[in-house]
């Protein structure tokens, strides 16, 4: 029988992790159905590119490393991050472009999945956070390799595919299509 920490890490490897990937996904498609390129263009599309990064590096560092400290503290603050860039981005686009209820949608499970994932990484990993909050901090700063792979050995790659397919090629295809755009209105102006 599994125990909860384990089923905690099955729901954020086989739920969360892949339905933030979609809702990234559907966010995208958004985008590109108002046409950002036009609107708001490569600044927001960078902004977009900027928090999927912000999110992506403390999923790889609890999928590659046992959480400590460190590690902790580096979701936490790329969660703020997020959420604040996140915040500056709807600020930017809404008087730019119309944000439907689909996108509106998706940036609620894109900031809500997040902090539901941390909260659950606390929560795993709770002697881990009485050691943040209490600054028992000493030798925890290091990365030290889990010495197995969070759902086997196919888990990552698999998942790296999965999101390399939903978010990471449509957010390229994002930052080109704007970039061109922006370049071929620069020519125009000049």
């Amino acid at each position: 029988m599994l125990q909860t920490n384990q089923l905690l890490i099955q729901l954020m490897l086989y739920v969360f992790l892949p339905l933030w990937g979609i809702a990234g996904f559907i966010d995208w498609c958004c985008h590109r159905a108002t046409r950002i390129e036009h609107t708001s263009g490569l600044k927001e599309s960078l902004v977009h590119s900027l928090m999927g990064i912000q999110m992506a590096i403390p999923i790889l560092l609890c999928l590659l490393f046992q959480v400590n400290v460190l590690i902790m503290l580096i979701c936490i603050a790329a969660w703020l991050a997020h959420e604040a860039v996140a915040h500056y981005d709807v600020h930017y686009a809404a008087p730019k472009r119309h944000i439907s209820i689909w996108e509106m949608h998706a940036h609620n499970y894109l900031a809500t999945l997040p902090l539901y994932m941390l909260l659950l990484i606390i929560v795993i990993n709770y002697p881990v956070f009485i050691k943040l909050i209490s600054f028992d901090w000493q030798g925890e700063f290091y990365f030290a390799r889990m010495p197995y792979a969070h759902g086997g050995d196919t888990y990552l790659p698999y998942y790296l595919g999965f999101m390399a397919l939903v978010c990471v090629l449509p957010y390229m295809e994002e930052n080109l299509r704007c970039l061109l755009a922006a370049l071929k209105q620069r020519q125009v102006k000049v």
